[in-house]
C-alpha cells in the first residue's frame, strides 16, 4: 500500500512548501529559544548570587568523626575563607606549651595573604561568561540566524559544563594536587608549621579540607612500611590484610621543592547549602540547554 497526494503536487511545488514549513518551524523555534535564554539568564544570576560574597558568609563546622583530631569552623565569604579557628591533635605535631591542641587560626591582619578557593573562583568566572553569551544572543547579534545561536547555545553548554565540573571537583580536578596548590604560611595567626599541609578544595559541592604532617626524605628515613608492632606482624604472617594508617603512606611528594612522606593526614568534608544550590541549579540549566541544542539542531538538519 502506498500513501499519494491528492489532488497531485508537483514535486517543484512539493519541495518550496517543505522549505516554507521548515523555514516557519525555524522562526518559531528561534523566538521560543529567546524565552529560553531568558530563563536562563534568570537561572544563571541565582547561581551566581549564591556564589557570591555576603554579608555574613556560611560559616561551616569542620570535625573529624568520632575523634578529637581535628575540630573547628570556617567561614567562607564568596570565594574566599575570611575566618577559621581549628584545633589540632596528631600524633606527629607538637602541642605548644599552654595548649591542649595545636591552633590554626586565619589572620584578620589586613596585610595577612588571602586564603582563596580557586574552583570557586573558577565557576564564578563560567557563570559570568555565561550572563555575557546570553546578552549577547538577546541584543548584539542576530537573533534570527539559527547558526548564531546554535553557535551560542553551544557556548553556553560548554561553559556550564565547566562551571559544573569547578564545583564537582575530584582526583582529575587541579586543585586536588595539595603538594602544588601551596597556601602561604602567613595566611594563619601565628604561621603555619613548615612540616604541616593546610589543603582546601571543593569536592561534590562541599568544602573539603585536609590536613597531613610532612616529613622530609632523607636517606636516614624510616621505612614507615615496616614500623609494625610485634602484634601486626604475626597478624599479617597469619594472612590479616597490612593495615594503614592513610591511603598516601609511603608515597614520596615534592612539596616546596623538597621531597616529603606523609606521617598523618586528615580528610574532614563540610556541606555548604550554597554550593549545593548552585550545583542543582546548574544541573538544570545543563539539561535546559541540551534540549534546547537539540531541537535547534533537528530543525537544522544537523547530524546528530
Amino acid at each position: 500500500m502506498s500513501t499519494a497526494i491528492w489532488p497531485h503536487v508537483a514535486a517543484e511545488e512539493l519541495s518550496r512548501v517543505q522549505d516554507l514549513s521548515l523555514a516557519n518551524e525555524l522562526k518559531w523555534l528561534l523566538d521560543a529559544l529567546q524565552d529560553t535564554l531568558k530563563s536562563l539568564k534568570a537561572g544563571l544570576e541565582e547561581c551566581a548570587y549564591l556564589l557570591a560574597p555576603t554579608e555574613h558568609g556560611s560559616t561551616l563546622v569542620v570535625s573529624s568523626h568520632r575523634s578529637e583530631s581535628l575540630k573547628g569552623f570556617i567561614t567562607r565569604v564568596g570565594t574566599r575563607i575570611v575566618k577559621g579557628d581549628i584545633k589540632l591533635r596528631l600524633a606527629s605535631l607538637p602541642i605548644p606549651k599552654a595548649y591542649t591542641s595545636y591552633p590554626l587560626a586565619v589572620s584578620s591582619a589586613p596585610h595577612a595573604p588571602p586564603l582563596v578557593l580557586e574552583q570557586l573562583t573558577a565557576a564564578r568566572t563560567l557563570i559570568n561568561a555565561c550572563l555575557d553569551v546570553v546578552d549577547a544572543s538577546t541584543w548584539a547579534g542576530d537573533s534570527g540566524d539559527p547558526h548564531f545561536i546554535s553557535g551560542q547555545m553551544r557556548l553556553l553548554d560548554v561553559n556550564i559544563h565547566e562551571a559544573k565540573a569547578a564545583l564537582k571537583g575530584g582526583a582529575d580536578s587541579e586543585a586536588s594536587t595539595w603538594w602544588s596548590s601551596l597556601i602561604d604560611e602567613n595566611t594563619f595567626d601565628p604561621p603555619l608549621p613548615s612540616n604541616l599541609s593546610f589543603h582546601l578544595s571543593i569536592l561534590d559541592a562541599a568544602v573539603l579540607l585536609e590536613v597531613r604532617t610532612l616529613e622530609l626524605v632523607t636517606s636516614t628515613t624510616p621505612d614507615h612500611h615496616s614500623a609494625f608492632s610485634f602484634r601486626d606482624r604475626v597478624a599479617v604472617a597469619l594472612g590479616a590484610s597490612k593495615a594503614q594508617p592513610h591511603d598516601e603512606m609511603g608515597a614520596v611528594f615534592v612539596y616546596k621543592g623538597q621531597k616529603v612522606t606523609v606521617r598523618e593526614k586528615l580528610r574532614v568534608e563540610s556541606q555548604d547549602p550554597n554550593l549545593m544550590a548552585a550545583m542543582a541549579k546548574l544541573n538544570a540549566l545543563e539539561r535546559s540547554v541540551a534540549l534546547g541544542r537539540k531541537a535547534l539542531d533537528m530543525v537544522m538538519e544537523k547530524d546528530d
